[in-house]
């Protein structure tokens, strides 16, 4: 087997397309060695062309990872994959900014995500390097972040879909089992050692040092800042197209542009440690 594979930037902040691999092939130790500091250097990877299934998909996930299911998207015959399947029915209704799952103790280090229906046009997702975002920062404001935490909260981040679910609906159990939890808002890479911005509009609520004014105002600062766009890329999908990110180093937006048109992707999630700040 073939061990070696090329990296292609995508971006200057952040993004590499990867080719030479066959992730639905099984991949030998050294690749997934090397494919997970390819993760941590790039942020984000991309693939093309990849026959994943769900079951392949997941196959693929515990080979770099302990797998962690999400609480709102089951697929039917593999709980650790998630459907995130948008028609004229049921439109998306996450449209905004987010690091995914930091509603837990400790957040996915990553998430891989295949395309199986895709819109003729349309339909892309944003990256944003977290790691950028703070390097842009000036020293001073640095140094007043190092030492704030943020709180995170499910209910906040799935409040659009909980107004439509009735009492009897999972998404309620998933409240009770995920109350808010409270993360430092730079976060210290456990790879690099770099530092990034670990706030998001989706899921954060409030700094919790702050007055109720003070914590808008610099989060809306801080998300604003984030999404920048020097510090993004931008991904066009395709049937077969694949994304690594690593949920530790960035944010993303899915695009909701393609009307009433069929896109259906899955999911895994790579399990996670807590969040640790600058000391």
């Amino acid at each position: 087997m073939q061990t070696a594979f090329e990296l292609r930037p995508v971006a200057g902040a952040l993004g590499a397309e990867v080719a030479g691999l066959d992730l639905a092939g099984g991949l030998a130790v050294e690749q997934q060695v090397a494919l997970m500091a390819a993760l941590a250097e790039h942020e984000v990877l991309f693939f093309r062309d990849q026959r994943l299934d769900a079951g392949r998909l997941e196959a693929l996930g515990q080979s770099l990872g302990t797998l962690s299911a999400h609480p709102a998207y089951p697929h039917p015959d593999h709980p650790a994959v998630a459907v995130l399947e948008h028609t004229r029915e049921r439109p998306s209704k996450i449209e905004l900014w987010h690091t995914d799952m930091t509603f837990m103790p400790a957040p996915p280090l990553g998430s891989i995500l295949t395309a199986q229906v895709v819109p003729a046009a349309g339909g892309d997702t944003w990256f944003a390097s977290s790691k950028a975002a703070y390097d842009a920062l000036s020293p001073p404001m640095q140094a007043f972040l190092d030492g704030l935490h943020a709180e995170h909260s499910f209910a906040h981040g799935f409040k659009e879909s909980l107004a439509e679910a009735p009492p009897e609906h999972p998404l309620w159990a998933a409240v009770r089992a995920n109350p808010p939890v409270v993360h430092p808002v730079v976060r210290v890479h456990p790879v690099t050692g770099r530092k990034g911005l670990f706030v998001n509009r989706l899921f954060t609520t409030r700094i919790v040092e702050l007055s109720a004014a003070e914590s808008a105002t610099l989060l809306e600062f801080l998300w604003r800042h984030a999404t920048t766009p020097e510090f993004t890329c931008r991904f066009r999908w395709q049937p077969g197209s694949v994304a690594f990110w690593d949920n530790r180093a960035t944010l993303h937006r899915p695009t909701n542009d393609y009307g009433f048109q069929h896109r259906r992707m899955i999911r895994v999630t790579l399990a996670g440690d807590p969040p640790v700040g600058p000391t």
